[in-house]
């Protein structure tokens, strides 16, 4: 499946250019035109990356990325007409994870965006333990364990927690954890999942109605945070 990027750049010339010239490679690009069109579309997950303009009409991009750095951790391209050098140190300070100047080349864009992919790809089978914190999930032993204490799911809500956490920030819909969740009898469309993800919330989470590790994104759908 292509990779979907999110373009945050008010130059129309350029973001058009962009989106033809990556959909080309096989990079799927949605635009938005400003920081708070494109902070909502950002919001609402299903992006593999985010590339963001430091100069947009309403709000700077380093507002825009500290705002979206509260709720996800999407890798995130920024880019500056600028080229100064604080404003690269403000941006991967603010939680960027690459930073390209303007004019650029665009096999440099993408050459960056797939580095910054492949460093934020789900984490292989060569590591049996996920750990976030005090949040410890062994795949090899099925477990999970808080502040060492392993804490009981059931078959389904262990796969799904696997998958959220295999796929750390980004957003999963229903009908995508039923994908993932392969060999299990899931049903997308009647809330299942949501009772699922709530018992998962009670085994692993200091407070289940305030989450902090698996987040609701509304109309879009769930997420695993770092």
């Amino acid at each position: 499946m292509a990779d979907r990027v999110l373009l945050v750049d008010d130059d129309d010339r350029l973001a058009s250019m962009l989106a033809t010239w990556l959909g080309q490679r096989g990079v799927g690009v949605e635009r938005a035109p400003d920081g708070r069109s494109g902070l909502v579309r950002a919001r609402a997950g299903g992006f593999d990356a985010v590339v963001l303009d430091v100069m947009l009409p309403d709000m700077e991009g380093f507002e825009v990325l500290r705002q979206l750095r509260a709720t996800s951790s999407v890798p995130v391209l920024m880019l500056t007409a600028r080229g100064d050098e604080l404003d690269r140190i403000v941006g991967l300070e603010l939680g960027a994870d690459d930073y390209l100047p303007k004019p650029f080349n665009p096999r440099e864009l993408l050459a960056r965006l797939r580095a910054i992919l492949r460093r934020g790809a789900p984490v292989g089978p060569t590591e049996p333990v996920l750990r976030f914190d005090d949040l410890e999930i062994d795949r090899d032993a099925r477990q999970v364990r808080v502040r060492g204490e392993v804490r009981p799911l059931t078959g389904h809500q262990w796969e799904i927690l696997r998958v959220l956490a295999e796929n750390a920030g980004r957003v999963l819909t229903r009908a995508q954890l039923m994908d993932k969740v392969r060999g299990e009898e899931l049903e997308a469309f009647d809330r299942s999942i949501d009772v699922h993800i709530s018992r998962i919330r009670s085994a692993i989470e200091d407070d289940a109605k305030a989450p902090r590790r698996i987040v609701t994104l509304r109309g879009a759908g769930y997420v695993f945070t770092r």
